[in-house]
């Protein structure tokens, strides 16, 4: 029931994160780079304080801060790479391009799972699986010539898409192993998922600001004039100042996308901390037809509502499929339910 619980919160903050990424970019429309540098940097803040609070509550322990910080470097240097990767992609990619070769993430996240965790997928699983994908490129990419998108871009953008997916694999799977390990350090407690959220998001920030002159170059800003685009869009953000004509919404659609975020990222790891990393995919992918389809109404900010692709319903059916194939157990002789995944103890 708790597994349930956290994947209808995954899926819920999920849909909200896309449709408030969506709306906060209507008054920061001219300064996105700035709300991917807020997600980043600020986050960092709010983790620790969260971390901070949790700590003189007693709930975090000193043996907790003591696991070994190796593991949460790895995690923000993958997380670096591929916000890196991906973003370099995106600029050359259509929307339908990338939502197509997002799928890939849950073939990395199996096929990490099985490497390192040395997993076993049921038939019913992989199937499964294979069948949420399918559903998710039917329902959102079906009429908007992903294919003949995917044929001009050229191969390279392509790899560097996937790359930046396996990137994000590897570090899901990585933080399943973080959870796995420490409960054999810490004699069976559970590690605060915080301590994972804070380090792991340091680390990444740290990353992201040595990559900095190549990240804003992909933005098309100057290195010498990041610092003015920065300050203008905190401006904007704030919504003060002189120059803020056309910020209309800000504060307060961005601070939404921001808590909306956090949601986002905590429901999902605590999720993948309960189950696993493929099974917390799974449950946030479900967010990308349901976002769909609310785009489809008259949202405050956005104007004149987008159409339905011409496959959502028959995608969105397959999707579902692939759920309940993937979730389902099949019974053994004796009428009990047989494991669909066998995990052995991981590498040390």
């Amino acid at each position: 029931m708790e597994m349930v619980m956290w994947a209808a919160a995954t899926a819920a903050f999920g849909v909200a994160n896309r449709v408030m990424y969506k709306l906060a970019l209507v008054p920061l429309k001219q300064y996105p780079f700035f709300l991917a540098q807020l997600s980043t940097f600020g986050y960092v803040a709010v983790y620790y304080s969260i971390l901070y609070f949790r700590y003189r509550a007693g709930t975090v322990t000193d043996e907790m801060l003591s696991v070994p910080k190796m593991p949460f470097l790895i995690a923000g240097v993958l997380q670096a790479l591929a916000a890196a990767a991906g973003m370099a992609a995106t600029a050359n990619l259509s929307g339908p391009s990338t939502t197509v070769l997002s799928q890939t993430f849950l073939v990395w996240q199996i096929f990490f799972s099985i490497i390192f965790l040395r997993r076993r997928y049921s038939v019913n699983q992989i199937l499964g699986c294979t069948l949420v994908a399918v559903g998710v490129v039917v329902s959102v990419a079906s009429g908007s010539g992903a294919a003949h998108s995917l044929k001009e871009a050229g191969v390279f953008w392509i790899l560097l898409m996937v790359l930046s997916y396996l990137f994000q694999g590897a570090d899901t799977v990585l933080k399943e192993v973080i959870f796995i390990d420490s409960q054999k350090r810490l004699k069976g407690a559970s590690l605060d998922l915080f301590i994972v959220n804070s380090y792991g998001s340091a680390f990444q920030a740290i990353c992201i600001a040595l990559l900095l002159p190549f990240l804003s170059k992909l933005w098309g800003i100057p290195f010498n004039q990041l610092g003015s685009y920065l300050k203008d869009g905190a401006a904007c953000f704030l919504n003060i100042g002189t120059m803020t004509k056309g910020c209309e919404g800000a504060p307060l659609l961005p601070l939404l996308f921001v808590i909306a975020n956090i949601g986002y990222n905590i429901a999902l790891l605590r999720l993948l901390k309960i189950s696993s990393a493929v099974v917390s995919s799974l449950a946030s992918t479900v967010s990308v037809p349901i976002a769909v389809f609310l785009f489809t109404l008259p949202l405050p900010y956005l104007g004149v509502a987008s159409s339905l692709p011409n496959g959502f319903m028959g995608g969105t059916i397959i999707l579902v499929l692939g759920m309940l194939v993937y979730s389902w157990a099949p019974q053994g002789p004796n009428g009990s339910h047989t494991d669909s995944v066998i995990p052995s103890p991981p590498p040390t």
